[in-house]
């Protein structure tokens, strides 16, 4: 066949035309959401949604101007909650983009501001975490509570847990987590916290949630997250004190025992050992400040 032949025969073969993913913006925000937590869809939801009423256009005609717009209307806002905002909408942008609903993303140019680290305000002692665990009577919130610690357990993975998750290992045990992301880990526990966590179950079959309420069924977030409260107020605690306090406790403590922070890193289910970092950054060891002469 001649160069000439194979020329007209390629010519007549079909394009492939992709397939439009996303014909609306409700369409569109509704695949970028899909399979997020009902946290994120919440808050991811309202940014967007507050962008598109401060543009007052479809998304297709978003223009740059548009996005820095709305990030200078967000001035007076914490830096945290801007970049936060922000970087939904960015999201959603290059989302749009990548499935070729806009020609270009109008997001990317656009900087988010810098956020100041401030999760050294957010790390309790280790005197301040057993305070809130002694004067906590209630035996499910006592070994929630310690588990929120112990394990490092986000406030979703807590109310998760069935079970089954849990498995003996000798005198201790372990513990399956499905944490953020849809990522599972499996954490081990000390044997103080096994055998709590044994004296709660009783005659629970393996489907059945670990904290239940009081009325049936797993503790929700809200619960826990009044749970938390009252236990921190009991101990003099400041009322920003959290569930993901008790994380944060767990990470900073273990680290100053001398956990490698790989190993940190794994039991917390970080994504980089960059975000595990956080931790020698915010509560250092040591301080050239220390070296001079007051």
């Amino acid at each position: 066949m001649s160069d000439t032949s194979a020329v007209a025969v390629t010519a007549e073969m079909p394009v492939a035309v992709p397939i439009q993913q996303a014909d609306t913006d409700e369409t569109l925000i509704g695949l970028w959401l899909n399979g997020r937590s009902r946290h994120t869809i919440r808050a991811y939801e309202a940014d967007v949604r507050a962008f598109l009423a401060h543009a007052g256009k479809p998304i297709r005609a978003v223009t740059i101007g548009d996005v820095q717009a709305f990030g200078n209307s967000l001035a007076d806002l914490a830096s945290a909650t801007r970049a936060r905002r922000l970087s939904s909408v960015k999201s959603l942008l290059a989302f749009a983009h990548r499935l070729g609903y806009v020609t270009f993303d109008v997001g990317a140019p656009v900087k988010l501001p810098p956020v100041k680290a401030t999760l050294g305000e957010r790390i309790m002692d280790e005197s301040a975490v057993h305070r809130m665990l002694a004067l906590e009577q209630d035996p499910r919130n006592h070994c929630m509570l310690r588990l929120l610690y112990l394990g490092g357990l986000r406030i979703s993975e807590i109310c998760g847990l069935c079970w089954r998750d849990l498995v003996a290992r000798g005198d201790a045990g372990q513990v399956t987590v499905f944490g953020k992301g849809g990522k599972t880990r499996v954490v081990l526990l000390q044997p103080s916290i096994w055998a709590e966590l044994s004296g709660l179950r009783l005659l629970a079959n393996g489907d059945e949630a670990v904290f239940r309420s009081r009325k049936g069924g797993a503790l929700d977030p809200s619960q826990v997250h009044r749970i938390v409260k009252a236990a921190a107020a009991r101990a003099g605690l400041p009322p920003e004190v959290s569930a993901h306090w008790l994380r944060h406790a767990h990470a900073s403590h273990a680290l100053d025992r001398g956990a490698p922070i790989s190993l940190v890193k794994t039991t917390l289910g970080h994504a980089s050992v960059a975000t595990t970092d956080r931790y020698v950054h915010a509560r250092p060891n040591d301080s050239s400040a220390r070296y001079l002469a007051g």
